[in-house]
């Protein structure tokens, strides 16, 4: 392999839909077909990614049933999926070591709730705690919230701004040693070490503090999806994880390179931010086995779900009026999910793509990279880009649950392990410790002494 002195550990979230990546992973044989809301589906899933070494779990979400289409959604079982905080709080207690991510939206929630249910995932799980950060991409979420419309795409992000730094702020709301406990004095906690916010901005006013203590790693660690340039920036300002898109090596290496060097002006330093791509995984004993697998899902792909879920990503423009066998029409700009949109315009206008070879690919991949064959075929394309600086890890997506999971944790993780790229035991105990990300400091804001 190519540039093989870069040897620092790969990085490893496991990406759990309910039942696959796949649109049509839910009809695949095997296929645990209720797993949105099995509880056991998901603790099988969770203690697998621990035994396999991965350093978090990754729930994906969103506030609405993912098209409005229903007869496409009558085909997928995406519409059924539990609340990813309540989820990760039960996996919490049948786990030890393996990070709990959940996807929260700033467009529809509020600082206090998100900053409050955060911190306490991570005083249950000791320390396990991330929020994945998004937006909001698909304008039907507005509706279950009182409004009719998306927020502007640069609003989205500016509120979002706002928001990480209200709730970051909420987090140091208490000094690491306020709370004494102690029975004999009669003082629960210490009052000078308490930090009042008082936040007054231009979509909050938020006093604060928590009615909890901080959290066990000062902040549970703060992941991102983000292609479109406003999303770039967001990521290099605050986040410490990203979860990524790119279909080829030089767009993964332009990628990694473009958001790392804009960390700079955040006075960053860019080992504090671990850029990891979606990869969907096909395993198979042989590769042809590897290669009917592939060709087993697209067969169970349905028009209708395929078309509607790649209109989602493309800015929820309705396709179905356009021939299967013609070209990607032009479109024009959306509200929605910007990057994702110009990922995929440039992989149909490259690639010569009809509509239906380009839902088929979709279907299977979400715009992710896919890799397929042997298991140690599979080591070597994950160690292909990492040792080529397209990325620090991977957000690991099986196209059908649990079987296509078990199979990378049991056939593809020894290989990654063989060769030092994947750890064989947890370094430390929380998540911040196992991806090595610092311990942030708590900051001040207004003091609040006893007499008051």
């Amino acid at each position: 392999m190519a540039n093989t002195h870069r040897k620092k550990r790969l990085k490893l979230g496991a990406s759990i839909y309910p039942v696959g990546y796949h649109v049509a992973g839910w009809r695949y044989p095997g296929a645990q077909v209720d797993g949105g809301i099995s509880l056991q589906h998901h603790v099988d899933l969770a203690q697998a990614a621990e035994r396999g070494g991965f350093d978090f779990i990754f729930l994906a979400d969103a506030a609405v049933i993912w098209d409005q289409n229903i007869d496409a959604v009558a085909r997928t079982a995406w519409s059924t999926r539990f609340e990813p905080l309540t989820l990760l709080s039960a996996l919490a207690m049948v786990t030890k070591r393996v990070g709990l991510v959940a996807t929260v939206s700033t467009t529809y929630n509020e600082p206090y709730t998100v900053a409050r249910k955060f911190a306490s995932l991570d005083h249950l799980s000791g320390g396990r705690a991330g929020w994945n950060l998004v937006t909001s991409a698909a304008e039907a979420e507005a509706q279950n919230f009182n409004l009719d419309r998306h927020l502007a795409h640069a609003d989205r992000y500016k509120r979002a701004r706002e928001f990480v730094e209200v709730v970051t702020g909420l987090w140091d709301g208490w000094s690491d040693d306020a709370f004494l406990f102690d029975q004999q004095s009669g003082i629960y906690f210490d009052p000078a070490k308490l930090n009042i916010l008082n936040h007054h901005g231009t979509y909050f006013s938020v006093k604060g503090p928590l009615n909890i203590p901080r959290p066990p790693q000062g902040y549970p660690v703060m992941v991102q999806a983000g292609l479109s340039d406003d999303g770039r920036e967001l990521a290099a300002e605050t986040a410490e994880v990203l979860f990524t898109a790119q279909p080829t090596l030089p767009d993964a290496r332009a990628y990694y390179a473009d958001v790392k060097a804009r960390m700079v002006k955040y006075d960053r330093s860019p080992d504090s931010l671990n850029i990891m791509p979606g990869v969907v995984t096909v395993i198979g004993r042989s590769r042809a086995e590897a290669q009917e697998q592939e060709a087993r899902l697209r067969s169970l792909t349905h028009p209708a779900p395929g078309l509607a879920f790649l209109s989602g990503l493309i800015g929820a423009f309705d396709l179905s009026h356009h021939p299967l066998d013609g070209p990607l029409p032009e479109l024009p700009p959306t509200n929605g999910p910007k990057g994702r949109q110009r990922l995929l315009v440039e992989v149909a206008r490259r690639e010569k793509l009809t509509l239906r070879d380009l839902y088929l690919n979709i279907a299977m991949t979400s715009g992710h990279r896919l890799v397929s064959g042997t298991p140690e075929d599979i080591a070597d394309q994950l160690e292909d880009w990492f040792v080529n600086e397209g990325c620090d890890g991977y957000n690991v997506a099986p196209p059908y649950l649990p079987g296509g999971f078990d199979d990378f944790v049991n056939l593809v993780v020894p290989h990654l392990q063989k060769r030092g790229l994947v750890r064989t035991e947890y370094e430390g105990v929380t998540l911040r410790e196992n991806l090595g990300l610092p311990r942030p400091a708590a900051r001040s804001h207004i003091k609040v002494s006893a007499a008051e």
